[in-house]
């Protein structure tokens, strides 16, 4: 399980950034694809696309290939085997689960190269068109949880509109456009918004006394409209919002970094969503974001060595890189020294 505590812990579990030589060998066919595949999370999709766009820039290598395809999904193809048939970067808005790194495992993908690119924060957003609001998880939980407490009983979610849950918020009918289940985005935010709201409601744990069943019961997403899924498109779920001010839409800072002009965040608990409220772990819905590297193409899916090694540039990840002009949240100096550290020692995931 994440909580916010385990998301700023992950500098401390920060395993491995380069890649690994000497590994499981790969069939010589590989070497039919001369330009580096990059899969998975919508949200680390532009930064893993400006890294291959300035890697291309250089003229060494052709330009990485890079597909959004939800980090699930992408780990999925990454993790199906090795060869040119299959990725050699999965992008990945969560830490890979133990059952991925398992299933990569089985189809011969042995060792992997994790790297943490910096952090980011999940927004709630609207139009700004719509009235400004200051949420919380409880109040999210309340409004997208399949089931709340009625009369000491978990039964049918009843709230309707905003009020319903509280009268100071708008009298507008419940609706959030949101990432499905195959999205690292959709991941995090059931388990920093609706997990942890749902732990402050004192009432649950009456009602459901087992650990396992209450927990699966908090982050289950109510399926009658409340909800909608909205696909892997962040840039969908925007022009949505502002045809629908009423609406709220799920999605990482850099969308809405990149149109503050028309969208504006909720404050979650009064905590405003910025670079700096991230940064020092003050925003509750934070997250790491990383990169997965199957080390067994390194040095036969020609470029891949050098292409970590721009992402892991100050020109790229730095305070002042290119990378923060387009969202993302850097760690701080001495964390990114560090990473830069041990990718020169070429360390493997030790999950």
């Amino acid at each position: 399980m994440t909580t916010r505590t385990h998301v700023f812990a992950a500098t401390a579990l920060s395993l491995g950034l380069g890649i690994a030589l000497g590994l499981a060998a790969v069939p010589a066919s590989a070497q039919t694809r001369d330009q580096i595949r990059a899969v998975g999370s919508s949200t680390v999709f532009p930064f893993t696309t400006a890294v291959a766009e300035a890697f291309g820039k250089t003229g060494k290598f052709k330009t990485p290939v890079v597909e959004s395809t939800g980090t699930g999904g992408g780990l999925k193809l990454f993790c199906a085997g090795v060869g040119p048939a299959h990725p050699d970067i999965a992008n990945a808005s969560r830490r890979i689960k133990k059952s991925e790194v398992d299933q990569c495992a089985a189809n011969g993908v042995t060792t992997i190269t994790e790297l943490k690119i910096g952090y980011d924060g999940i927004a709630l957003a609207s139009s700004k068109k719509a009235a400004p609001v200051s949420l919380s998880t409880v109040v999210l939980w309340k409004a997208l949880a399949k089931e709340v407490p009625v009369n000491g009983a978990m039964a049918a979610n009843p709230y309707k509109l905003w009020s319903d849950i509280d009268p100071s918020l708008p009298k507008a009918a419940i609706e959030v456009l949101g990432p499905p289940p195959t999205s690292g985005t959709r991941d995090t935010f059931n388990e920093l918004a609706m997990l942890e709201g749902c732990k402050k409601v004192a009432e649950v744990a009456k009602a459901i006394p087992d650990e396992k069943a209450r927990e699966r019961a908090c982050m289950t997403i109510r399926e009658d409209g409340g909800y909608v899924e909205a696909g892997e498109n962040d840039n969908l779920i925007v022009q949505k919002l502002t045809a629908n001010p009423n609406a709220f839409g799920v999605f990482g800072y850099s969308y809405l970094d990149q149109n503050r002009d028309t969208l504006r965040a909720a404050k979650m608990d009064g905590v405003e969503l910025t670079a700096e409220t991230v940064a020092a772990g003050k925003y509750e819905l934070a997250r790491p974001l990383y990169i997965y590297v199957k080390n067994a193409h390194a040095g036969v899916i020609p470029g891949i060595r050098e292409f970590i090694g721009e992402y892991t540039s100050e020109r790229a990840m730095g305070e002042d890189g290119y990378l923060v002009d387009k969202g993302l949240i850097p760690e701080p100096k001495a964390l990114r020294d560090a990473a830069r550290t041990q990718a020169v020692g070429l360390t493997p995931l030790q999950f």
